[in-house]
């Protein structure tokens, strides 16, 4: 049985969402990466809450290559966090290679003083 790319990705999004979940101490950021785009949540799936959301379509994210802005999209969404009380979160990859864009946002949110 041959499985499509989004197929393939579902899978491993779901085996690491066995694994990683969000608390209030400790939430867990999530990456979506479209063609285009990046958008990172911190979410507490205790409670189903999103506490803080940042993307490149954000006013205030410089546009540069797609690494460039992933970088600021992780330098946004850890200041954020900060504001919040948030310091120490777990990464969700979203089915994606660490690699790339997602390894950049989670070097960005490690830069501007996310734990994880």
């Amino acid at each position: 049985m041959s499985l499509n790319k989004s197929e393939r990705r579902q899978r491993i999004k779901f085996r690491i969402r066995k694994i990683v979940s969000g608390t209030a101490a400790q939430p867990r950021l999530s990456v979506f990466r479209s063609n285009k785009e990046i958008y990172a949540q911190i979410i507490d799936d205790v409670n189903g809450v999103t506490l803080a959301a940042a993307s490149s379509r954000d006013a205030g994210i410089t546009k540069g290559t797609n690494i460039e802005t992933a970088a600021a999209v992780g330098k946004a969404i850890a200041e954020k966090a900060l504001k919040a009380g948030i310091d120490t979160i777990s990464f969700d990859r979203g089915g994606y290679l660490y690699h790339g864009r997602v390894k950049s946002l989670a070097e960005g949110a490690r830069e501007a003083g996310l734990k994880f």
